[in-house]
């Protein structure tokens, strides 16, 4: 009866099971990719843009973070991407503070920015100068308090980390991934300045902030997103109150050292 069964082409062998299963779990997850690409340029192009641009005519910025949202959440829906958060009592929701995370993966940005929506519409990012090339997103940015870095030149990006440390002092959280660009390896890089700085000038606590998982989700150079469970891990803030420039090197070391603690990774 045995042999019969194999011979009609009806025993089950799970190994092939497993490979086709090995196959198709990156074809669903191309074909995810395109549906979330497509239903959120259709979004932004309907109705982020016209919300937009009425947000900046009527001068209210509450409406654009709203508009982002709603589109973050959707292509994190599509994509199959879920969120865990640790640590969440441990975001500033009575002050300001600068939340300091690791980069390995384009989609960290919009995670975060839905994590932190609580703070709308008093979160800052600093994004990189380039995109001021882009007038309807630049009056965008200046409307939401954005603050744009000039990488690799710190003369030029003077200026907007005195903003940064003003829109601090003023009650205003920041968003920064202080490695600067996304890490290949998943290994954590050498943190940069100017975000510890701001938080020195603003005398704001830095909190330690870990994501785990992003780069399973879209490692850098890959366009398709992986339906994966990321992480989202807030540390014990760090203190700036009565500390001076002189003492940013060891702020940075402590901050990033925290951080590679929350991953998991020997400091």
């Amino acid at each position: 009866m045995a042999g019969s069964s194999k011979a009609s082409g009806h025993f089950f062998c799970p190994d092939d099971f497993y490979t086709t299963m090995r196959y198709a779990v990156p074809v669903i997850a191309l074909l995810r990719s395109i549906a979330t690409y497509a239903a959120v340029s259709l979004y932004v192009l309907v109705i982020g843009s016209p919300f937009v641009i009425i947000a900046i005519l009527i001068r209210k910025p509450l409406l654009l973070y709203k508009v982002g949202l709603v589109g973050v959440r959707l292509g994190q829906h599509l994509s199959g991407i879920r969120v865990r958060v640790q640590g969440g009592e441990r975001i500033q929701r009575n002050r300001a503070a600068v939340y300091a995370v690791n980069h390995t993966s384009n989609v960290e940005p919009p995670i975060l920015y839905s994590v932190l929506s609580e703070l709308f519409p008093r979160l800052r990012i600093v994004y990189k100068a380039e995109l001021r090339k882009l007038p309807v997103l630049t009056q965008a940015f200046d409307l939401a308090g954005f603050v744009p870095l000039q990488r690799g030149n710190p003369e030029q990006s003077l200026p907007a980390v005195e903003k940064a440390g003003e829109a601090l002092r003023d009650g205003n959280s920041f968003l920064i991934f202080p490695e600067g660009t996304r890490s290949r390896t998943g290994a954590l890089l050498p943190f940069k300045k100017g975000g510890f700085i701001m938080a020195i000038k603003g005398q704001a606590p830095v909190v330690p902030v870990a994501i785990k998982g992003a780069r399973d989700a879209m490692h850098k150079g890959s366009l398709v997103i992986n339906p994966v469970v990321i992480d989202v891990i807030f540390g014990e803030p760090v203190e700036t109150v009565g500390l001076t420039l002189a003492d940013r090197d060891n702020l940075i070391a402590e901050v990033r050292r925290r951080v590679q603690t929350l991953l998991g990774v020997p400091a």
